[in-house]
């Protein structure tokens, strides 16, 4: 997990993922975090390590390069997401699964009192059947999606490729994922409100904006990756 604004969360976050009995290490990647989050997280048996480059692809990128775990998984320290999902993670990938996705947005319940709202719930079913539809792959309903589960091998391979420092690198790993023709899955997670505020989606025009960016450099990615096969 890397860290910025999620002093109030961070440690109940890092004491629930211990508290499932199967997690081996939690990694917390300092990203200029808000003063006192520190302090919370050498409360826990975290291991701590430093990313002074800004941004969410740095954080997570320095996190994995650290890891020693067979399989890693991303997630986010805010309190939206819930360590006992762990579990559901695992019965897939010791079904011999690379990747498997969680999906914010294939829930039952009205989605769990989170930030997720109808808008955004779409933005995220578009984006992520855009790149269904346009790389002829498995069912996707959420491409923005931190948590997330891969071997380590997989992500060996993944990063001679990923490129993102911004908060885009949970999409572009998607792509490569999907380009690289990784065997993987996507399965439902429960998804909660954040504890603090969004700097991406707290406003309805950062949201707007950010589901367009979203959009285009999935377009992007598609139209780079054809154009180099059909070069071929």
């Amino acid at each position: 997990m890397s860290t910025y604004r999620e002093k109030e969360s961070i440690r109940r976050v890092i004491e629930g993922f211990f508290k499932t009995g199967i997690v081996d290490e939690v990694i917390i990647v300092n990203n200029n975090a808000e003063k006192g989050t520190l302090e919370e997280v050498k409360k826990t048996k975290a291991i701590i390590i430093n990313e002074e480059r800004q941004g969410y692809g740095y954080g997570y990128q320095s996190g994995i390069k650290q890891a020693k775990g067979d399989y890693i998984i991303l997630c986010e320290p805010d309190g939206s997401y819930l360590s006992y999902d762990v579990e559901k993670f695992l019965v897939y990938a010791q079904e011999g699964f690379d990747v498997v996705l969680g999906s914010r947005t294939g829930q039952n319940t009205p989605l769990s009192g989170a930030d997720m709202t109808v808008w955004r719930k779409w933005a995220n079913v578009i984006e992520a059947k855009s790149v269904e539809i346009l790389f002829n792959t498995n069912a996707l309903t959420d491409v923005g999606c931190t948590y997330k589960l891969f071997t380590k091998s997989a992500l060996k391979k993944l990063s001679k490729s990923w490129k993102t420092t911004n908060s885009l690198f949970a999409t572009e790993l998607v792509l490569l994922t999907v380009v690289n023709n990784l065997k993987f899955i996507e399965i439902p997670i429960c998804f909660r409100k954040r504890v603090g505020v969004s700097s991406l989606t707290d406003k309805w025009y950062s949201l707007v904006k950010w589901a367009i960016f979203i959009q285009a450099f999935i377009l992007f990615f598609w139209v780079k990756r054809t154009l180099r096969i059909n070069y071929k």
